[in-house]
């Protein structure tokens, strides 16, 4: 008797668990937020939030992945105006093959792998936060410290002095920096991007710092948009600024796209989609539709990264003339060039994570940058699984924002289940006051209003 009545609550006392999990228990509701009742459309989008959380950790394990394997070869090869010469750029056959020095590893290769090759954090270990994940993870720190969707001016501005140090190393570049150098002198955003104040302008730095705000407006890229304006113009403008905003759009696009597509139609669809938001007169959509007619041609991916180099670097084509600027390394870090460069791994890693990250880590320049994007993005939409199943292991899923910036809990030390969560509840919000939506606790689903088209277009 004591046997059975040890079965039988046992097994209540898992059914109490998972009916918990599924119910809105208290660690996984956002006690900021007072849930409204809501009736549901027959239009609505249903997006569950227990595999959301689950897709959420795959784009911080994908984007680290990506990240710290992109570091590996980041600046190495950049290209010299002139006659492309043999080895001025890496090829697939370079992969696994000692690591060359960087422009400025004064000879010395990179210190994170001797070959060019995955960095991985087992089990146990901490991931180290880069400028590719901790302004992201400032700014959703922000938005859930100030109970919003919409940052203000001042809030970004006092999140940017609060966390990120004056004094070297801060882990800033050119235009991240001067709009740091602004917001210390008292100037707000979106002034910090205006090119009158700050040169740098036209630099991938904003790529870096939002392209999440995509994942908190899911199927929504319209919000995405908004949500990320004012983020994106604190350190962009112009072809900078509509670079960062294809990737909110793709990333918003993931939670869109039809779920019965491979991963190759689904990337493709998306890029294409958020192509139609890049206005066509900009050297940025004519990137965009250069490198898309090399793919489409089947031309081998090493190739077409060796054409942009020689179209936009040495010719200064389709408007851009960074090369005529007379930047420090031939603006290697322009949001131009590394979109160019983005592309070309995005088109031709048909939307497999490993392949994705090899090749943008081979394509040149500010390597870690496009292929944290994309592997972020991806990592995302195969989530915390999909990206074990894709490289046949377990990973580390700590967190150390203090590697590079300052001011929070814990020493800095966090997970990717927590940082997951709060982007759930950032999207609980988004749904219930931007999109007019519903969350069904007791379902453990979000009702997202539909639009009759998916708003990407200008």
């Amino acid at each position: 008797m004591k046997i059975f009545f040890s079965i039988l609550f046992s097994i209540l006392f898992v059914g109490i668990v998972l009916s918990c999990k599924f119910t809105g228990d208290k660690d996984f509701v956002n006690s900021d937020l007072v849930y409204k009742k809501y009736s549901p459309k027959s239009t609505d989008i249903k997006i569950s939030r227990t595999k959301y959380l689950e897709k959420m950790q795959g784009f911080w394990l994908g984007q680290c992945i990506a990240n710290w394997t992109g570091l590996v070869t980041e600046m190495d090869k950049i290209g010299n105006i002139g006659e492309l010469k043999t080895g001025a750029f890496y090829t697939r056959e370079d992969w696994g093959k000692v690591d060359q020095p960087s422009i400025w590893g004064q000879g010395v290769p990179s210190n994170l792998s001797p070959t060019i090759d995955f960095v991985f954090k087992n089990q146990g270990d901490v991931w180290g936060a880069d400028d590719d994940t901790d302004i992201e993870y400032i700014y959703q720190e922000l938005l859930l410290r100030n109970k919003t969707s919409m940052l203000s001016p001042q809030q970004i501005k006092e999140g940017w002095l609060k966390h990120i140090k004056v004094e070297e190393e801060n882990f800033l570049w050119v235009s991240n920096q001067k709009a740091f150098d602004l917001m210390r002198s008292g100037m707000l955003p979106p002034e910090t991007s205006d090119p009158k104040n700050n040169p740098e302008y036209e630099m991938i730095d904003a790529q870096l710092t939002t392209e999440i705000f995509g994942l908190y407006s899911p199927a929504r890229p319209d919000i995405a948009l908004k949500m990320a304006h004012l983020p994106i113009q604190t350190t962009a403008r112009n072809n900078a600024e509509w670079i960062s905003e294809y990737y909110v759009l793709m990333y918003s696009l993931a939670s869109y796209v039809d779920e019965k597509k491979s991963m190759k139609d689904k990337v493709h669809w998306m890029a294409n989609e958020a192509r139609k938001h890049l206005p066509n007169d900009s050297y940025s959509a004519k990137m965009y539709d250069f490198v898309k007619s090399r793919y489409d041609a089947n031309i081998p991916w090493e190739q077409t990264r060796d054409d942009v180099y020689q179209r936009y670097q040495v010719e200064q084509l389709d408007g851009y003339n960074m090369t005529a600027q007379n930047k420090y390394c031939n603006g290697c870090f322009a949001g131009g060039i590394n979109f160019a460069s983005s592309i070309v791994s995005l088109l031709y890693g048909e939307g497999d994570l490993v392949a994705t990250i090899k090749i943008g880590a081979l394509a040149g320049w500010d390597s870690d940058n496009p292929t944290a994007t994309w592997g972020g993005m991806l990592g995302f939409m195969i989530g915390k699984e999909g990206v074990e199943r894709a490289f046949a292991r377990k990973f580390a899923d700590k967190f150390n924002i203090h590697r590079t910036r300052i001011g929070f809990s814990n020493d800095g030390i966090d997970d990717f289940l927590s940082m997951a969560k709060k982007g759930v509840y950032i999207v609980d919000r988004v749904v219930q006051e931007e999109m007019g939506g519903g969350i069904d606790l007791k379902n453990d689903v979000w009702y997202i209003p539909a639009t009759l088209n998916c708003p990407v277009g200008r």
